[in-house]
């Protein structure tokens, strides 16, 4: 690890450009293609809807069991290795995943895809922009996310148009050879580049604190572990966690059954993928006017209101409608929130504690946001069996995103960095 500063944005074109493009095949093969293939891949094998997206989900739980191992690699190493490795996995993943002919096998290949999203979704290329942009990290975020929130728009469409042409082996195959042709050469080139030493923006007191004072917003100590370890242990920082861990239960168990609670209220299925892929054009319409939000809104207030936008559009959504117009407009709404709440995960590290140990701090807070997250499509499933249907289940979730919204409350420091 060398001493280097942040270089200058005009610097780093290439960097952006090359993670906005890996971001939208990632996000877009690795995990809005699923949603889309999953009937497809149940009655095609015979193996049942709820044994399909478990396998899913368990590639999701080490893609967030893997978040910590691999934060502290990126602190130290930087991203081009993690995230060209994980391209590499994704392809054979995904070949493993279109040829199983056993469900175990099949599982395997999920399992294997989990190794490849821990290195090649949001935390990876967060991680690398946070240190590379320095003080003008929220732009290249931003920049990041706009584009990335693109992928359920570009992929669950073209997704299900290629599924009408081909088998949905097939489509993964096709799926896999784009990974290897673009994101593998992307990230090997583009990310080799010296990487930063991160102490130059270690954060001070203010004027007027001394360390005892802060004891709720990130302890100044001469060890970077012990730093981070000190973070942890605060109030704010837990709070943190269990809100931003709710809401991404609520967020995307709500969001992955989408497709299948509309086509169970007997919406089409091209209809019912339009309707999840407009939701990622509403993430994007969200992220346009976040530089806006952190301008104008402390931190507290602004993930407090995106945070009670996804408890209202969650509970719309348990209205038993399946008008286009009033369904595309739910999902883009909870798009705009789902796509500012990602922003508000990538700076809740740093608008709370500053940019010293980000790796650390955001690896472990996001493996249980991840583990949710992971975990959702089973848990949306299976509360909609359980209950009854998917309306009930809806307004469950509804009550979680309420109770992350509580958490949230308390879960800025005394010293915030708004």
């Amino acid at each position: 690890m060398n001493d280097e500063r942040p270089a200058p944005l005009t610097a780093l074109p290439m960097v952006l450009t090359g993670l906005c493009i890996t971001q939208i095949l990632a996000w877009g093969i690795l995990y809005y293609a699923f949603p889309v293939l999953s009937a497809p891949i149940s009655t095609d094998t015979g193996w049942s809807p709820t044994s399909v997206t478990v396998a899913y989900s368990a590639g999701l739980v080490v893609s967030a069991l893997l978040g910590i191992p691999l934060g502290k690699v990126l602190d130290y190493r930087g991203p081009r290795l993690v995230m060209t490795a994980g391209s590499v996995l994704g392809v054979i993943a995904l070949l493993l995943i279109a040829w199983a002919p056993t469900f175990w096998l099949f599982l395997c290949g999920w399992l294997l895809a989990g190794v490849s999203m821990a290195g090649t979704l949001y935390p990876p290329a967060f991680a690398a922009v946070t240190r590379w942009y320095g003080h003008r990290r929220v732009f290249a975020l931003t920049v990041i996310t706009l584009i990335g929130g693109l992928a359920s728009t570009v992929f669950a469409p073209l997704t299900d148009a290629l599924a009408s042409a081909l088998s949905w082996r097939e489509v993964y195959t096709v799926l896999a050879v784009v990974i290897g042709v673009l994101a593998i050469p992307i990230h090997a080139v583009v990310l080799r580049r010296p990487w930063p030493s991160n102490d130059y923006e270690t954060p001070l007191p203010a004027d007027g604190d001394d360390v005892a004072g802060l004891a709720d917003g990130g302890v100044v100590v001469d060890s970077e572990r012990e730093y981070a370890r000190g973070v942890m242990r605060t109030p704010a920082y837990l709070l943190m966690t269990v809100g931003l861990t709710l809401g991404g239960l609520a967020m995307f168990a709500a969001m992955i059954n989408l497709v299948p609670m509309l086509i169970d209220r007997g919406v089409s299925p091209t209809l019912a993928a339009w309707v999840l892929g407009l939701g990622g054009l509403g993430q994007v319409v969200g992220r346009l006017f976040y530089w806006a939000m952190e301008r104008g809104m402390s931190v507290r207030s602004r993930t407090l209101w995106i945070y009670l936008l996804v408890a209202v559009s969650t509970a719309a959504l348990a209205l038993n409608w399946t008008n286009a117009v009033w369904l595309i407009a739910i999902s883009m709404v909870a798009g705009v929130a789902r796509g500012i709440s990602t922003l508000l995960k990538a700076t809740a590290v740093t608008d709370r504690w500053g940019p010293r140990a980000y790796g650390r701090l955001s690896g472990v807070f996001n493996a249980p946001v991840m583990l949710a997250i992971a975990v959702a499509p089973a848990v949306g499933a299976a509360l909609a069996e359980l209950m009854g249907s998917y309306e009930a289940m809806y307004l469950l979730l509804a009550g979680v995103a309420v109770l992350a919204v509580a958490a949230l409350a308390f879960s800025v420091p005394k010293l915030e960095r708004a």
